[in-house]
């Protein structure tokens, strides 16, 4: 039997993001949002994160730098604790920020910076 998108999608979600924030996120669900939490399990983890044309840690990293350039602060915070809980090395998250700041601009990577000392501050 094929594993359906949601399922893979959750699987994924979780090896990123951890079992305590995946639990957290599901215990929160309400009438309001769960069907958008479940899109994003869906879409999101099921559909793009599965496919195969690059690493895990490529698309952690990318992930990180959309979110950074773009300012979603929180989202971010969350790709990040995720990175660390992957293991991606301190000096990759430098490097994508760093490259934040030469192309998606100086505040964007300074707010990325300073999340990420918050997260990371223990291996600092």
């Amino acid at each position: 039997m094929t594993e359906s998108k949601y399922d893979k999608g959750m699987k994924i979600r979780r090896e990123v993001l951890g079992d305590e924030h995946v639990d957290r996120a599901e215990k929160n669900k309400t009438f309001l949002d769960g069907d958008f939490q479940d899109l994003i399990v869906e879409v999101a983890w099921g559909s793009v994160w599965s496919r195969p044309g690059l690493e895990r840690e490529v698309r952690q990293l990318i992930t990180i730098a959309i979110l950074a350039a773009s300012g979603n602060q929180h989202e971010l915070e969350i790709h990040l604790r995720g990175a660390k809980n992957t293991g991606i090395p301190l000096e990759k998250i430098r490097e994508t920020l760093m490259q934040v700041a030469g192309y998606g601009g100086i505040p964007s990577a300074n707010s990325a910076f300073a999340a990420a000392k918050k997260i990371f501050a223990d291996d600092l």
